[in-house]
């Protein structure tokens, strides 16, 4: 085996097909699949899109580097399951780009956060983790209930996402501030435009307690609310298969 590369190393054509073979071979396994993704990822009739404060939360998300240290996928070992909840489903990362799948766990899953705990508890523990979790090696936060969102540019990123398949309309997009504004704000007059194109579940509430201003911190507690929540395909029963004939 060795003598016989040992004289392709001698031919510069000859290793450079065979590197381009083996690297097609490589390629072809990661490609393939992606032919048949209709048929593997699950249907989601309900999924919804990020609204545009939810979006701005996952933008902060991304920025702090939160996904270093938490993933968004819950495997389908029996352990995970029984920690977290259901597995995770292809579809339920049909709208992010990039996805939060992640690998490392130096802090829990976060794939289905949505709802675990109130949105005190989620300002507490992002102020200062050791508060509510006394052996929490997590940063703490605070300067996000200081710091006031940005929302004008908030349009541009739910057009960015739409180039790349969130069916974002334009209706949406227009209104992206707006509809940031009011989602913090249950008492504005914006609350019926932003349910209207996001739907009556949407939570609108001020996430960080303090009305009359729009925080980052507000943003970044909408995302982690809606974790697991965009879709209930994970929580639906598997469709039944139908039994072998008898013989």
């Amino acid at each position: 085996m060795f003598s016989t590369h040992y004289k392709l190393e001698r031919k510069s054509i000859g290793l450079a097909l065979g590197i381009m073979l083996v690297a097609s071979i490589g390629g072809l396994v990661e490609i393939a699949p992606l032919f048949t993704i209709d048929d593997t990822v699950e249907a989601a009739p309900d999924m919804r899109t990020y609204t545009p404060l939810e979006l701005a939360g996952r933008n902060i998300y991304i920025r702090e580097g939160c996904y270093a240290c938490h993933s968004q996928m819950i495997r389908t070992l029996q352990d995970d399951v029984e920690r977290y909840g259901p597995y995770s489903l292809a579809v339920e990362s049909k709208y992010d780009h990039p996805m939060q799948w992640g690998s490392k766990r130096t802090g829990p899953d976060l794939a289905r956060i949505g709802g675990k705990y109130s949105d005190a508890w989620q300002v507490a523990h992002l102020i200062n983790p050791r508060d509510v979790v006394p052996e929490s090696v997590m940063p703490a936060y605070g300067w996000l209930a200081r710091n006031r969102l940005r929302t004008d540019d908030l349009g541009k990123h739910l057009a960015a996402q739409r180039t790349v398949g969130v069916p974002y309309t334009d209706a949406q997009i227009a209104n992206a501030e707006a509809d940031a504004l009011a989602q913090a704000n249950p008492d504005g007059d914006g609350v019926s435009g932003l349910t209207e194109r996001y739907g009556e579940a949407t939570h609108v509430r001020a996430f960080d307690g303090n009305k009359p201003v729009v925080t980052e911190m507000d943003a970044l507690v909408a995302y982690l609310q809606i974790l697991g929540k965009l879709t209930d395909a994970a929580h639906k029963p598997a469709p039944a298969t139908a039994e072998a004939p008898a013989k």
